[in-house]
Order: C-alpha cells, then structure tokens, then sequence
C-alpha cells in the first residue's frame, strides 16, 4: 500500500518536490490556501522572469548564505540540471546578457508554470486549492480551521513573508514557534534601503540609475547598478549586500556602504587622467575625461565637501568610495524576500524536522538568503528535487 504524502503550499519548492516524487512509491497532494497554485512564482515573471542563473555551479553556491547550507542540493540539482529538466517539460531557455536563465522569448510565466503543472497531473499529484493549513490536532493536520487530514509524511513548503497579496504572508510562523519549532523572525532581504538624500538633489535626479559601478559594506562588494528614489536606493549592487546591511541596521541603527563610481579604473588611472586632462574645471574632467553621468557628478558634490571637491588626491578616494549611509530598510512586504522563518537547527540534514514525526520544510520559509537574479528560485527547485530524491530512496 501506498504512503501517503502531504505537501502544504504551491510554490516553486512544493511544485518541484512533487515533480520529481515516485508515486508508484507515495500518493501524494498538494494543498495550497489560494484558489490556486504559483501565484508568487506569477507575480515574479512580471519583472523579469529569470529561472536561475548560468554562472559555474561551485560561484554560484558562494552566493548563498549561511555559507555551505545548500551545496549538497545545488551540486545535486544544478542550473545546467534545471534547464535540461525545463527542455524536457517543453520550456526551452536561453541566457541573457545578464547571465541570468529565463525562457525562450515568447514563453510566457503561466506557460511555464502550466508546464510544471503538466507534469505534475500525469504522475497522478492531486492539488486541493482553498486549503489554508491552520496548525495540527495530535497526528492530524488541520486545514480551514475544521478539515482535518492525516498523512505518512508532511512536507512543509509555506514560503516567507513578502508579497503577501500572493499568499506569502508568513502566518504560520507561530504556530510553528507554538509547537516547540525554533523560528526567527522575519526580515527583509533583497530590498529598497533608505538614505537621508540632500532634498535638492533627490528632487532632480528621483528615478535616475546609477550604472556601472560597485558598492562594499563590511568587506563585501558587489557590481552592477542601481535606482535612486526619494526613499533611498534599489537594485542588483545594494541587493547582494542585504546580509551585511540588515546586521549593521540591527546593531548600529545606519549602515555604511562605499560606492565605487569608476570600478574598472585604479586610482592610479584616475590620477593620471586629471594630470593629462585639457580641462580646467574639474565637472568637466569628470564629465569628458572619466565619462561620468549628471547624476553621479551631483551625488559627489551633494557628498563631498567643496575643499575635497577640488583636491584631486581626496576627489579620486570619493569617486572609489563614497561614503553614503543607509537609515532604514523597505517595508517588508515591499521586499522581493526574506529572511527569518524556520531556523535551520529545526532541521536534520534532509530537512527534516527534529521535533516532529515525518515531517518536513523546504524553500523560503527558511532562514536562508540569496540575491536576487535567479538564486533564490534555483534554490527552491533544487531543495523540492533533494527531498523527492532523498523519500524515493527512503524506506518507507
């Protein structure tokens, strides 16, 4: 006879799981508290709908932290594993200049989460949508306050606390905290940070991208680019340093971060550039000879004091390090993530629970972090297949 499994959600992790599942071994349902499944994974295709990311699987492990926490199942389900395993599902991908994973253009994110699904109904995985799981009563699991279910096996993929107009509203977390789980709080990640702008400045130049550069904040640094708003600043280069950033707003109240405006030059290089210069004013040194934009012309002079302005040596340390602190972090519901969740001591090695009988916990709702630009979601897919692999193997 059968064993029957229980997933409780329908995100990317819980899809996954139940993809890749032998159900001549379990019988298994989804059960998902919205009218239906991937609303999340819908919402984040509308911004860009990178699946993963191309970069060598051993780079793009060092992206995640707490370090090493998913090498095992990145390495045992990679990016060249999941586009091969996309193909086969008929969602061909390609790689964008970013480097980023997304669909053939043309693919849009309900084909590709119709896909999965498609997948999914042949192996015989029931979904019972409109089941909002409520806690447990002794080995059942309550779902709607009432329904009661019981099964061999519960995984739990219940997603974090952003976006909650998708159902990721985090509500489960105290009756996890209730049931002896240790859990944390939840956090934002991969969000807008706030900075005291000089109003004049931030008036002008409000929405304006600040390209090619690199940001550093405790001995980390990230390139890429990022937007300036009236609350502060978004984008790739802030978003990798969200870790760094969030410990220093928790223990100091501000956190530091250094903007290198020229990363590919040395300061040697830009030293020279001065002295060669034909330019008297030094805007137009920036300007013609360093290929500044507007907007990081006047982010140095709303920074930099005007004796610093106009020394050369101090101007060349602000152009690779100015110093701008961030006061506060983004609503969390604005987030793309989060942290905080299930603590990663709740779990054994195969994310099992240690406190509760054959039951389990994958994706977000983990205390795990990641950037954004196809990490988090290639962590998803590669936690589902690591814990479908590992019960197909199990002897239950």
């Amino acid at each position: 006879m059968k064993k029957s499994i229980a997933i409780i959600g329908g995100g990317p992790a819980a899809l996954m799981c139940a993809a890749f599942i032998n159900t001549d071994k379990f019988e298994v349902t989804i059960y998902e508290k919205n009218k239906s499944v991937g609303r999340k994974f819908l919402v984040a295709g509308k911004g860009g709908f990178n699946l993963s990311h191309s970069e060598s699987i051993d780079k793009m492990a060092a992206r995640y932290f707490p370090e090493s926490f998913l090498d095992e199942v990145l390495f045992n389900f990679d990016n060249t594993d999941l586009r091969a395993w996309l193909t086969e599902q008929e969602i061909p991908t390609f790689i964008g200049s970013s480097k980023r994973v997304y669909p053939e253009k043309g693919i849009k994110p309900i084909e590709v989460l119709n896909s999965i699904l498609a997948c999914i109904k042949k192996k015989d995985v029931h979904i019972k949508c409109q089941h909002n799981w409520t806690g447990w009563d002794a080995d059942s699991l309550v779902f709607n306050g009432a329904v009661k279910v019981n099964a061999d096996i519960t995984i739990f993929a219940l997603g974090g606390k952003s976006w909650s107009i998708t159902g990721s509203d985090g509500s489960w977390l105290n009756t996890f905290k209730n049931e002896g789980v240790l859990t944390k709080p939840f956090q934002v990640s991969n969000c807008a940070f706030g900075i005291s702008w000089n109003k004049a400045f931030i008036e002008k130049y409000n929405g304006s991208p600040l390209k090619n550069i690199a940001i550093s904040c405790s001995g980390k640094r990230q390139k890429g680019e990022v937007v300036l708003s009236r609350f502060g600043i978004e984008g790739n280069a802030i978003y990798a340093l969200s870790p760094q950033i969030r410990d220093l707003l928790n223990t100091k109240g501000k956190a530091e971060v250094f903007v290198d405006l020229k990363p590919t030059l040395s300061k040697d290089v830009l030293l020279k550039k001065f002295e060669q210069s034909v330019h008297q004013k030094t805007s137009e040194i920036l300007k013609k000879d360093l290929n500044m934009s507007s907007v990081q012309i006047a982010l140095v002079k709303s920074y930099v004091t005007k004796n610093d302005y106009m020394d050369t040596s101090l101007l060349i340390g602000h152009l690779k390090g100015l110093k701008i602190d961030l006061v506060a972090t983004a609503p969390i519901d604005d987030a793309i993530s989060t942290v905080g969740g299930v603590d990663l001591s709740s779990l054994e090695s195969d994310f099992k629970l240690k406190n509760q009988k054959h039951s389990y916990c994958i994706g977000e709702m983990l205390d795990w972090d990641a950037p954004t630009g196809g990490y988090l979601l290639q962590a998803c897919f590669s936690m589902g297949v690591a814990l479908a692999k590992s019960l197909n193997n199990s002897q239950f």
